[in-house]
């Protein structure tokens, strides 16, 4: 699987970077007279409602899934791996502080949050990233303080500690190192998590506006003809699942093969 994994995302990033040159058509021009017209051999995923061709949409939606994916987990793991590290290292009232806040992101179901954050904030691609990094980091940081709990009492940062060296450099050159192949797992799965969380607000109108293409919006305006024309919901929907499982069966394999005794356990 997890190689099945691997070729799913690389060729997902290969179709982001490639695929608005490649598409037959520009996924903006309309072809009215030929609204909602079938799959067929030079509309291979058909038209949608306005006539536009929902192949190419499809390739130009997977640039800004990975997009959102890719800065999500980017500023969920800084600062999830910055806070996780100072609640373990210094324990105490910073860590009661840390996991405090933790435990009240945590009782709430994260999509639910981010809904209310943008429609606070207001519709558009830059605050579904910012509301899915409000709520992201959590993850990152339990996982971190976890693993600096049990690195920050071993030897060699003991032996760092006593030769007088600094907080900052402990933790940088010492202690965080041992965290990056949880956190790289964690950031695998969170891909997926945030591809489909960006689906799910655009798919409410939150996220990404039209008349840029995007998967979760394609099948918004999809459902109002899941009878007569059923493909509109079809092809981006295979999309999403198959991209997010690509990168769960990626997450998986890594687990396993930078954790092996985590996994045991899991199993």
């Amino acid at each position: 699987m997890t190689k099945l994994g691997a070729v799913i995302v690389v060729t997902a990033v290969l179709t982001a970077l490639i695929g608005p040159f490649i598409a037959p058509f520009d996924p903006s021009d309309q072809l009215l007279a030929l609204r909602l017209e079938a799959p067929t051999g030079l509309h291979w995923f058909g038209l949608d409602e306005l006539g536009r061709d929902i192949f190419a949409r499809v390739l130009s939606g997977a640039r800004i899934s990975l997009l959102v994916g890719l800065v999500v987990v980017s500023v969920s793991a800084t600062v999830g791996v910055m806070l996780g590290a100072m609640a373990g290292y210094f324990g105490g009232y910073v860590d009661e502080i840390i996991s405090r806040l933790i435990d009240i992101l945590m009782a709430f179901p994260g999509l639910l949050l981010a809904i209310a954050m943008v429609a606070v904030l207001g519709p558009s691609l830059a605050n579904v990233v910012l509301a899915l990094s409000l709520i992201g980091w959590v993850g990152y940081a339990r996982v971190v303080r976890g693993q600096v709990l049990r690195a920050r009492e071993l030897e060699f940062v003991q032996a760092a500690r006593a030769l007088g060296a600094t907080i900052p450099r402990i933790l940088a050159r010492h202690i965080i190192p041992t965290t990056l192949p949880a956190v790289t797992v964690q950031a695998t799965l969170g891909m997926g998590g945030a591809i489909l969380n960006e689906a799910a607000l655009s798919f409410l109108g939150l996220g990404v506006q039209p008349p840029t293409p995007s998967w979760g919006t394609m099948l918004s305006y999809g459902r109002q003809h899941l009878l007569d024309a059923p493909h509109l919901t079809i092809f981006p929907g295979i999309a999403i699942a198959v991209l997010v499982l690509g990168f769960n069966f990626l997450g998986d394999g890594l687990r396993d093969a930078l954790d092996p005794a985590t996994s045991r356990s899991s199993s």
